[in-house]
């Protein structure tokens, strides 16, 4: 399972709660912890974070030449859900080695008669003493169109 380090920063936090439309964060507190979503911003450490632009590389993010996500095939994948079980609070100062490996999968039929391909992401986030500090899951959902056979058609009739 490959990893990174994400080290954790008191202005990184501030950041991430003004964004998110929180108040002013106290930068000087001791007692300062990651909001719960906090350890998704983890992802900008990553060197193989898929929505990082890259120079001479094609781009999944937004933008005039975006190339969308060749993943995807047709249609979109979408977030369908993402869980957190917290065993410490993410602070500053603490250097994080995250490590996400597949989950399960599975596959529903829509109500439109196609299929939804739903796959699970598991992501540890441990300390620099290897103690987990947070679980990660998140669920991404697939949706493939219905194939429509094409019509039967008819033998031409032979003239005589």
């Amino acid at each position: 399972m490959p990893s990174y380090q994400f080290p954790v920063g008191a202005a990184q936090i501030a950041l991430f709660v003004r964004a998110a439309g929180g108040t002013d964060v106290d930068v000087f507190d001791p007692e300062l912890a990651g909001p719960p979503t906090f350890v998704q911003s983890g992802a900008q450490f990553d060197p193989e974070w898929p929505f990082r632009p890259r120079p001479g590389r094609p781009w999944l993010g937004s933008g005039r030449q975006a190339t969308g996500d060749p993943a995807a095939g047709d249609g979109s994948i979408l977030h369908a859900e993402q869980h957190f079980e917290y065993f410490r609070p993410v602070r500053p100062g603490m250097v994080l080695t995250v490590t996400t490996e597949p989950g399960q999968t599975w596959v529903k039929r829509s109500r439109s008669g196609g299929e939804l391909h739903f796959a699970e992401q598991r992501t540890e986030y441990r300390d620099e003493e290897g103690r987990l500090v947070v679980a990660a899951r998140a669920v991404s959902v697939t949706p493939i169109s219905e194939v429509t056979p094409a019509p039967a058609t008819a033998p031409e009739e032979v003239q005589r």
